[in-house]
């Protein structure tokens, strides 16, 4: 058994975070049940140019750039969906399931959107495209904006994947959202929502945000945060009726600093729920050898916890890292667009 597969022995989903059909089929092999894709991911494969072919058949067909973008995204992640249709067949829609982001730009801070305006074109779109598929999941952010469409969306029937989650008041608004939009629906059997967690970008802010953390608190806070909040969910659920498991999906597993061990995340979170690993994780983790049990249910000691819980303000961390990821949202959704423009004008 490889150390993917002991992983998803111990009961984690395997979603890749990435939609590049190559490693797509590699990760599929090592028990991968699904995908996620974003504009860094599809700015990726296209700078790689394997699909300049496709981009000028559109460009030929007079799409602009931004259209263009879009087409491409819907390519890339209906190939990835593709593969992963079998599994969605066999698990009866509780697995298989591949991630659509929807416009980054509605969150860009120089469009000056409300937020009514926001969840209005985020339901505008998640309708658009989910329409006529039916692995695919829409990913909405825990914005403002994000977090007033999840009602509307999961009542229209639509899957979806809530994500840029760092905060137990982001996750319990969003999973609340769903939840009222669940109970509208007939179908109750088919409602499939899921929470993305981000798990490493807590320990690079708290390496800066609160340096005076012990080394055993240094390093612990994602994955603190993460399992507090996955444990909540659990119970949440529990006994409410649904076909098919609400579930939150561990991101952010690539480790940041080069001391720590590739499978310091992934490891974490063995034995639930769903692992979104970078490819280059999973690759380092296959490298190990290393056999992967069980261990969501374990936490560090009160000490550690105590200490977590006095020193780090969880408020200004969930409000320092939306700013940041509000960038890395819509930035290179921009970069996309350029890319496209320039390999147009070539």
């Amino acid at each position: 058994m490889t150390p993917i597969q002991s992983l998803v022995a111990s009961g984690t989903k395997v979603w890749l975070d990435s939609v590049d059909p190559d490693l797509i089929a590699t990760n599929r092999a090592l028990g991968a049940t699904g995908a996620t894709s974003n504009p860094i991911i599809i700015s990726d494969l296209l700078n790689t140019g394997r699909f300049d072919t496709a981009i000028a058949t559109f460009a030929e067909a007079r799409y602009d750039d931004e259209a263009i973008a879009w087409a491409m995204t819907d390519q890339l992640v209906k190939l990835a969906q593709d593969v992963f249709e079998p599994v969605w067949c066999e698990t009866k829609g509780n697995d298989g399931w591949v991630s659509f982001e929807l416009d980054p730009l509605l969150e860009d801070p120089a469009r000056s959107l409300s937020a009514t305006d926001k969840a209005k074109q985020y339901i505008e779109l998640g309708k658009k495209w989910s329409a006529g598929h039916t692995n695919r999941m829409i990913k909405v952010p825990a914005t403002d904006g994000g977090l007033l469409a999840l009602e509307e969306l999961v009542a229209s029937g639509i899957a979806v994947n809530v994500t840029l989650i760092f905060s137990e008041r982001q996750y319990t608004a969003a999973r609340d959202a769903c939840f009222r939009g669940a109970m509208r629906r007939a179908d109750k059997q088919n409602v499939k929502t899921v929470y993305s967690i981000f798990v490493s970008r807590l320990d690079v802010y708290t390496e800066k945000a609160a340096p005076d953390l012990s080394p055993a608190a240094q390093g612990m806070v994602g994955i603190v945060n993460a399992k507090k909040i996955w444990k909540l969910n659990q119970q949440f659920w529990a006994g409410k009726g649904f076909a098919l498991q609400q579930e939150m999906i561990f991101a952010s597993t690539g480790t940041k600093k080069k001391e720590d061990p590739a499978w310091k995340y992934v490891e974490a979170f063995a034995g639930s729920d769903i692992e979104t690993n970078p490819p280059a994780t999973n690759k380092s983790v296959e490298a190990s050898g290393r056999t992967l049990t069980r261990h969501i249910d374990e936490l560090p000691s009160k000490d550690v916890l105590n200490e977590i819980q006095s020193k780090v303000d969880m408020g200004k961390l969930e409000e320092t890292l939306m700013r940041e990821g509000i960038s890395k949202f819509a930035d290179p959704h921009k970069a996309l667009i350029k890319l496209i423009a320039s390999k147009r004008a070539k």
